[in-house]
C-alpha cells in the first residue's frame, strides 16, 4: 500500500507540472484515503461499462474537486482506465478535466464536482435515490475542511440527517490549511466533531495516513446503519517535506527542480 501510495502522488506531482496547472497540496492529503477506499473498500467493478449498469455498486464523489489529479492515478493505477491518460491531464479534448466531470466518460467518475460545498449535496441525493430504489450501497463523499465552511454542507449535512441517510458516508479530508491559510483563522470548524454530532452523526476520528486504522474505520461505517462522519487528520502536501504543512502549495505546480527533488523523496523515478 506504502508503494502504491507513492506511486500515486508521484504521478499526481508530474500531472499537474506537466500541465502547468493543478492543486498538489490537497491532492497528497487524501491519496491515502483514496487508495484505501479502492483497493479495500468500495464495491465498483473494474469494467466501467459493466460498473454503471451494477445498481449495487458503492457510489464516491469527490466533492473537493480540486484534489482530482489523486482520483484520477487512484483510478488508474487501480486499473480503471489506461495510465497514460494520466499524460493529458488539464489538456484540451481530454477526459481529465482539472475537476471532475462526468460529461468526460471517464471510467470511475460518477459525478462532476469542483465547485466547493456542493458535492455533499449530490451525494444526498444520490443516497436517497439509492433507499427509494432499494438499493443496498453506501455513498461515500470526501470533502475537504475549508470546504465545510460553505453553508450548503450544513444545509446537506441537515437533510441527510432529516432523511436518517444511514447508506450515507462523509469523509473530511481535515488537512487544516486552505488556500487563504490556516483554516482555524480563516473561519474555525471547532469544535468539528461536537458539530456534526449534533447533526445525527456517529463520529470516528482518525489518522488519515494510517492504512488500518482507515481501513478499519471505513468497514464499521459500511456496515452501520447510522449516519456516519469521519474526520481523517491529514497532513497537506504529504510525502513532500516542502510541501508539507505548506499553504503555499494549495494551488502551484511545481517547476522542473521541484519535481525532481520531489520524486526523489517519494523514491519513484
Amino acid at each position: 500500500m506504502e508503494a502504491f501510495c507513492r506511486a500515486v502522488r508521484s504521478d499526481c506531482l508530474k500531472m499537474i507540472h506537466d500541465a502547468k496547472s493543478g492543486h498538489p497540496g490537497g491532492a497528497c492529503s487524501c491519496v491515502d484515503i483514496l487508495a484505501v477506499l479502492y483497493k479495500k473498500i468500495l464495491n465498483v467493478p473494474l469494467e466501467w461499462d459493466k460498473a454503471v449498469n451494477f445498481k449495487e455498486r458503492d457510489r464516491f464523489v469527490l466533492s473537493k474537486g480540486h484534489a482530482s489529479t489523486a482520483l484520477y492515478a487512484t483510478l488508474a493505477h487501480c486499473g480503471y482506465f489506461s495510465k497514460d491518460l494520466l499524460s493529458g491531464f488539464r489538456k484540451l479534448g481530454s477526459k481529465l478535466q482539472g475537476h471532475p466531470s462526468s460529461r468526460a466518460k471517464l471510467p470511475g467518475v460518477e459525478v462532476s464536482t469542483g465547485s466547493l460545498g456542493q458535492g455533499l449535496s449530490i451525494a444526498v441525493g444520490i443516497a436517497l435515490s439509492l433507499r427509494l430504489d432499494k438499493i443496498n450501497s453506501k455513498v461515500f463523499c470526501l470533502m475537504g475542511d475549508g470546504e465545510m465552511q460553505e453553508g450548503s454542507v450544513w444545509e446537506s449535512l441537515m437533510n441527510a440527517n432529516a432523511k436518517k441517510l444511514d447508506n450515507l458516508v462523509v469523509i473530511i479530508d481535515k488537512n487544516n490549511l486552505q488556500i487563504d491559510g490556516l483554516v482555524q483563522e480563516v473561519k474555525t470548524l471547532e469544535p468539528l466533531d461536537e458539530k456534526l454530532r449534533a447533526f445525527g452523526f456517529d463520529v470516528y476520528e482518525v489518522d488519515g495516513h494510517n492504512y488500518n486504522q482507515l481501513e478499519e474505520t471505513f468497514m464499521e461505517a459500511k456496515k452501520s446503519n447510522k449516519l456516519t462522519a469521519i474526520i481523517a487528520n491529514t497532513i497537506k502536501g504529504k510525502g513532500v517535506s516542502f510541501m508539507e504543512n505548506n499553504a503555499s502549495w494549495h494551488g502551484k505546480a511545481p517547476n522542473d527542480e521541484e519535481l525532481k527533488l520531489a520524486l526523489e523523496e517519494l523514491n519513484v523515478k
